[in-house]
């Protein structure tokens, strides 16, 4: 009887295990080409759904081809998506709902969704972690807690991330922590 419980318990982890790796191949994968190099997101449709598909609409219009990461804050983040080489705004579409209450948290090497005091105002812009930046989670359904919602992770590339986290930086009109030297999105592109 001890061994037919064995093997059943066996049969399940192998079969959950499977599941999950089913899932993370399913996950949809974006290549971003910068002047530093490439890095790699693997996104989570399932936890950000509305995130998720909201990005994915931004790369397959080709939207963040020449966009910058134009704020870069060593031990915190490096932010993007929005803006060109000469700090010039692009036109967005409309804000998607904060998925922050996800359960996904903002640790080092995930992306989330870049937005201003108002929780549910995030268009184009995302941020990637270079820190564990757990006051950035969700803490409760309010102005204050809502938090940032975390969509993706890098999956490749983030010795990329590292190496745009310490470029030197500088004031460049009202942007603070502008690169001096432009770290350039050349091209997106799905790649799974």
């Amino acid at each position: 009887m001890k061994t037919l419980v064995y093997k059943f318990l066996m049969l399940l982890i192998v079969a959950q295990s499977a599941a999950a790796s089913d899932q993370a191949a399913a996950n949809p994968r974006v290549a971003l080409e910068t002047t530093k190099g490439r890095i790699e997101i693997e996104l989570f449709p399932r936890e950000a759904p509305a995130a998720v598909k909201n990005f994915l609409s931004y790369v397959e219009a080709g939207f963040y081809d020449g966009t910058v990461f134009h704020r870069v804050i060593p031990g915190f983040m490096i932010q993007g998506g929005g803006l060109t080489a000469d700090l010039q705004k692009k036109p967005t579409g409309k804000p998607v709902p904060n998925e922050a209450d996800n359960g996904l948290k903002n640790t080092r090497g995930t992306v989330a969704m870049a937005r201003t005091a108002d929780p549910h105002s995030a268009t184009s812009q995302f941020f990637i972690n270079t820190a564990d930046n757990e006051f950035l989670n969700h803490r409760g359904k309010t102005s204050q807690g809502w938090g940032y919602t975390v969509f993706g992770r890098i999956s490749e590339g983030m010795a990329v991330v590292d190496a745009i986290s310490s470029v030197k930086t500088s004031t460049s009109g009202m942007f603070q922590n502008v690169p001096v030297e432009p770290v350039v999105i050349e091209k997106t592109r799905r790649v799974k």
